[in-house]
């Protein structure tokens, strides 16, 4: 049978003439959640808004999360939006910018909003399977939010057989949607080295043991590690972003530390650096007197999307008349949405924001004066719908 059949296609259509009904009202919702952010952990305002908003019925999880259902029992598919924002002072200049010193500089506040439209839209029409909205604390930070509803054990609860997200992004042209199967995201884990020396004064260097430039000769090393053990076709990022030591001009102190991540798309890339990276740092400082003590924090794994959702779902936006990316977005960054793969096929979409410079210096995620158009909330909430369809059909609840 030809896909999309009929009945995926009056679905589709019906929830996106839904979604076109209440785009005012997610407008309103989105500038009202982006003016009041809460950091990963303490989201609890944020998702009582949106509880209030949606007037259905929920079961929290994971702290400050929670879910909520529509359609028959049985199987199910999920649709994710994150709850967090970021410890970042908003630079915007919009009268509804966050004035907390947090800010959805990540684009948390459009998934929220579409979310809240697409269940809306939902509510108004019978489902062949059903729709749970996933409302996730703490995608920014660990312990990760998706783990801990993953761990919860009510995605088994609910049959949810697909989970589906939508990410704005601004390296994918605005009007575009990428999907594409397989590692679309990295791997991200974190890493912390202390280096302990012997302290004393600068001026007799001879009767110490510098943490200092033990500290420097490791940061060296470590950026060596990706061009020289990685397969150079393989994406692998290791980035050091923080070095401590030391509380003066002229005292050498007794031990420093640095802080950063390792990123990989391959697991046997992530295992070869983990270790690698122990052994440089301990060899290094060893080979100077000094000792280094390291700690990896294991954190998502890859983000591959299951190649039955995107055949499902690429028809259904092109359907929709939005252009899907000829060529995937890819990318080292990281999403703890990659949990759900261990219970459920999942599917990752970006939606482009066209804010891409071609510089060095672009506003993208994260920045401080990042802030995605009202308009980009119908390409989020419809991608979700489209992802609805595709995950209803891999459920098997329809032809």
């Amino acid at each position: 049978m030809t896909w999309p059949t009929q009945a995926a296609t009056d679905l589709l259509s019906a929830l996106a003439r839904g979604i076109d009904q209440v785009l005012d009202e997610a407008a309103a919702l989105r500038r009202d959640l982006h003016a009041h952010p809460h950091l990963g952990g303490f989201e609890g305002p944020t998702a009582q808004r949106l509880r209030d908003a949606l007037g259905l019925p929920v079961t929290k999880v994971a702290g400050t999360g929670f879910l909520t259902r529509l359609g028959p029992a049985g199987p199910s598919v999920g649709i994710r939006a994150e709850l967090d924002g970021l410890p970042v002072a908003e630079e915007t200049g919009v009268a509804w910018a966050a004035t907390n010193g947090a800010m959805h500089a990540c684009g948390h506040d459009v998934h929220m909003a579409a979310t809240w439209a697409l269940l809306t839209a939902a509510s108004r029409i019978a489902l062949p399977v059903g729709m749970v909205g996933v409302f996730q604390p703490r995608e920014e930070v660990q312990p990760s939010g998706a783990k801990d509803i993953l761990d919860s054990g009510l995605m088994a609860a609910e049959q949810i057989r697909g989970m589906i997200a939508a990410h704005v992004q601004p390296r994918v042209s605005v009007g575009v949607i990428s999907t594409g199967v397989g590692g679309i995201n990295a791997a991200a884990d974190e890493f912390d080295i202390v280096v302990r020396g012997h302290a004393g004064h600068g001026a007799y260097p001879q009767v110490t043991i510098d943490p200092v430039p033990v500290l420097a000769s490791i940061a060296l090393g470590l950026h060596e590690l990706v061009g020289r053990t990685i397969d150079p076709t393989h994406p692998a990022v290791l980035t050091i972003g923080r070095i401590q030591a030391g509380t003066t001009h002229n005292i050498i102190p007794e031990y420093g530390s640095l802080h950063g991540i390792v990123r990989t798309m391959h697991e046997t890339d992530r295992r070869h650096l983990h270790a690698d990276l122990r052994r440089l740092a301990e060899h290094t400082a060893a080979a100077r007197g000094a000792t280094a003590e390291v700690s990896i924090l294991v954190g998502d794994p890859v983000l591959a999307n299951a190649a039955d959702l995107v055949r499902a779902v690429d028809p259904l936006l092109d359907g929709l008349g939005i252009t899907v990316a000829e060529e995937p977005f890819r990318s080292c960054g990281a999403d703890d949405f990659s949990h759900y793969s261990a219970a459920c096929q999942i599917l990752m979409m970006f939606v482009g924001t066209g804010e891409e410079t071609g510089g060095r210096h672009e506003i993208g995620l994260h920045h401080p004066r990042y802030l995605p158009g009202d308009e980009t909330l119908r390409q989020v909430a419809l991608a979700l719908a489209a992802g609805y369809v595709a995950g209803a059909r891999v459920a098997g609840g329809l032809a």
